[in-house]
């Protein structure tokens, strides 16, 4: 059995910082895999960019994965979640809101 667990969301002014944190138990063979993904209100799930203004990072001792988020914009306002691939289905976790106010 898989688990992801999402933290981190919040409300935030457009311009400020966020760090999410995907908390992963269970079979997985390497967090490497995790990725994240965000779905805005009335939009489909998309992968989350990782450009400059979000990235990624990865620390296996604690298997959790980080989505490091700066001058964030109101149209980054979504649910992410975290999602991994494993050999015969995929997981995701149950998602943490942000919001980010102009």
């Amino acid at each position: 059995q898989v688990q992801l667990v999402e933290s981190g969301g919040g409300l935030v002014q457009a311009g400020g910082s966020l760090r999410l944190s995907c908390a992963a138990s269970g079979s997985i063979f390497s967090i490497n895999a995790i990725n994240w993904y965000r779905q805005a209100p009335g939009k489909q799930r998309e992968l989350v960019a990782v450009t400059g203004r979000f990235t990624i990072t990865r620390d296996n001792a604690k298997r959790t994965v980080y989505l490091q988020m700066n001058n964030l914009k109101p149209e980054d306002t979504a649910v992410y979640y975290c999602h991994i691939w494993m050999v015969t289905r995929d997981y995701w976790g149950q998602g943490t809101q942000v919001t980010v106010s102009s």
